[in-house]
């Protein structure tokens, strides 16, 4: 019982998050590359896009500064948990993707009927007509993007804003963080060119899932939460 404690305790960790995460990272800008090898054919995720567009306007390549970055973030985050670091149990790793695989799962059979409100892609390619590597591509970059986005960054920001606003009371604080976070992620698949048309059903159950990663990200990091939408995404395109 104690190791089961110690496993949530610890791969809720930014380590753990960190590590867990960064195949997602090299495994989407891998296929990415290999599925898409004619720069004026990339489609990307439109969060992906939107901080690369960033990279883009000061002049630099944009995959390779995101990859500096990345090492950046890995350099200050394994110094920083370089205690736990000498204690790293690579046996949590397995255990981090099947958990991630059942929410994964639950939430897939949940949602089965609504699987074409899936992803929202920067292109003018609707997903019909992508190439299943393509859709794994961007399953994946689906799971660390967005979930970057909506949950480290909104979630995170909205937490310490609310936490002024509700004098530190941490359940208000997260609660209201959450939603508004779940509605915004809900509310940004209808904007632009590539919005998807509006419908009370959808955005209902963008909300619910937008819930959900939510829930799972508070509760379990970054790490698990990037997965778990990820993996969702994949189970989609591939049996629903």
């Amino acid at each position: 019982m104690e190791s089961v404690k110690q496993y949530f305790e610890n791969t809720k960790t930014l380590l753990y998050s960190f590590l867990f995460s960064l195949p997602l990272f090299l495994i989407y800008e891998g296929l990415i590359i290999i599925s898409q090898p004619s720069a004026e054919q990339i489609v990307r995720i439109s969060v992906d896009v939107w901080i690369k567009s960033i990279f883009t306007s000061l002049g630099v390549n944009a995959v390779s500064f995101s990859l500096l970055v990345v090492l950046l973030a890995g350099f200050i985050i394994l110094y920083k948990e370089r205690e736990r670091l000498r204690t790293l149990n690579f046996k949590y790793f397995p255990a981090l993707l099947a958990e991630s695989l059942i929410y994964g799962i639950i939430v897939a059979f949940i949602s089965s009927t609504l699987t074409s409100l899936l992803l929202n892609l920067s292109a003018s390619n609707p997903v019909e007509e992508l190439s299943y590597l393509q859709k794994l591509a961007l399953s994946l970059g689906a799971g660390l993007y967005e979930e970057l986005f909506f949950r480290v960054i909104l979630v995170s920001l909205f937490i310490l804003i609310f936490n002024k606003l509700f004098n530190n009371k941490k359940w208000a604080s997260v609660t209201a963080a959450v939603v508004l976070s779940a509605l915004l992620f809900s509310a940004v698949h209808y904007t632009g060119s590539m919005g998807d048309f509006f419908t009370l059903n959808s955005f209902f159950y963008r909300f619910l899932f937008g819930l959900i990663l939510n829930g799972i990200y508070v509760a379990r990091g970054f790490g698990v939460a990037a997965w778990t939408h990820a993996l969702y995404d994949v189970l989609v395109i591939t049996f629903f």
